[in-house]
């Protein structure tokens, strides 16, 4: 990949050995950039299945290249390596999840901003930005967010050097 480089916030979810599965993500990731920042791990209930909980989080990642070559390139070759097999049920349990939200300035995927496994990690990276829907800052959304949608902080999942959990 060349190309000028881009920050990229992310958001990572697994509820199939998610433990594992979002240390091994991150780790795959820095093969192809700079992991920036990691915000902290969030459990939440599974949506639109009766799957395992989800465990996430949202990384800042630095890449040569623009989010059609990030997701096509990087991401789905991680997702397909570490076994994410998708199917007809959007819902179904996954190994990893990786969804590009921001590149740059400018937010991506605005329909995902409306989960709580979403906002609240994205406040902990970039509490003051603005929600790309409600405008309200993203660490306002998160607290009614969590208000309203079952969520819990997972301290201690992610042991890698220069986390931020």
């Amino acid at each position: 990949m060349k190309g000028k480089t881009h920050r990229f916030y992310l958001s990572l979810g697994s509820n199939i050995d998610p433990e594992q599965n979002l240390a091994v993500a991150i780790r795959r990731l820095s093969d192809y950039g700079a992991v920036l920042e990691i915000s902290g791990v969030w459990e939440s209930h599974a949506i639109g299945s009766e799957g395992p909980d989800f465990l996430n989080a949202c990384v800042s990642f630095a890449a040569p290249c623009r989010a059609e070559l990030l997701k096509k390139s990087v991401l789905e070759t991680i997702e397909g390596a570490m076994g994410r097999a998708k199917t007809t049920d959007k819902n179904a349990p996954r190994t990893i999840d990786i969804d590009i939200l921001m590149q740059d300035d400018r937010p991506l995927n605005v329909e995902r901003w409306s989960h709580v496994f979403v906002v609240v990690p994205m406040a902990e990276l970039l509490p003051d930005m603005p929600h790309p829907s409600s405008g309200a800052p993203l660490a306002k959304e998160a607290i009614k967010a969590a208000a309203s949608t079952w969520i819990r902080r997972r301290p201690g999942v992610l042991k890698l050097p220069d986390s931020k959990s």
